[in-house]
């Protein structure tokens, strides 16, 4: 049966007083068995976040990491040294990485891999522009960079895959996709992953959705067949949004 998972990306918010607030008001917040709570606060209080939340479901999660195990990378931060504060699961392929970063295909399978082979489980994230989807090319936009990057990976990795499904036009602008529109595009993902792989596979991999989702939309998002949870932005920085969405999930 697959996870259903809500996970808060934090993004470049919150200093430290302001960090350290929202993750006590979240190990505040109720537990539900049936849903997976991830929150990924910026680099330098990802550690004070794990010993904060050692004896909660919660996890904590890195935004990034570097496609290298070490080296002359100024700046950048490696699996090992995730991994050596108890950070076991990074995001991957943001489309802020893709967009401001120039991060390519290429790069993110070296992220992939590296992630993978140094004991880590990945978030990947992908989806189209608004221009993509205006021309009609959004399930070939999709396709393309699952082919290049998470496709390419052994089958037996893939129990430490969550797949992220950001429709790019609709991530802090206020526009969400459609719950219909969602529910096409998780269910043609899975069908991709069924195609390259098996029905197993295809079946067990949660394939959350990450596009302006909040309190007042989410019941609606998460009860389509095919999407499995969400990564918030903007709404994690609330922990009473936060928490309704995760109630949402949990309800179903």
């Amino acid at each position: 049966m697959r996870k259903k998972i809500v996970a808060g990306n934090w993004k470049m918010n919150n200093d430290f007083d302001q960090t350290l607030s929202l993750v006590n008001e979240l190990k505040e917040c109720k537990n539900y068995k049936d849903v997976s709570v991830m929150i990924s606060p910026a680099y330098p209080f990802l550690k004070t976040s794990v010993d904060l939340l050692e004896n909660s479901s919660i996890e904590v999660v890195s935004q990034n990491m570097h496609q290298k195990k070490e080296g002359a990378y100024t700046g950048e931060v490696s699996p090992g040294m995730l991994k050596s504060i108890g950070v076991s699961r990074t995001l991957i392929g943001h489309s802020e990485r893709r967009a401001y970063f120039n991060e390519g295909d290429e790069v993110l399978l070296e992220k992939i891999e590296l992630a993978l082979s140094s004991g880590l489980s990945i978030i990947f994230c992908f989806g189209e522009e608004l221009s993509d989807r205006k021309s009609n090319k959004h399930f070939q936009v999709v396709k393309s960079q699952l082919d290049n990057t998470v496709l390419k990976i052994d089958k037996d990795s893939w129990g430490k895959i969550i797949l992220a499904y950001e429709p790019v036009w609709a991530i802090g602008t206020g526009e969400t996709a459609s719950p219909e529109q969602a529910q096409e595009m998780h269910e043609f993902v899975r069908n991709c992953v069924f195609e390259k792989y098996d029905n197993s596979i295809s079946e067990n991999i949660s394939i959350l959705y990450g596009g302006s989702v909040k309190p007042s939309n989410a019941d609606e998002i998460f009860s389509k067949k095919d999407v499995d949870g969400g990564l918030i932005g903007g709404a994690s920085l609330s922990a009473k949004d936060f928490n309704l969405i995760v109630e949402a999930n949990s309800s179903l």
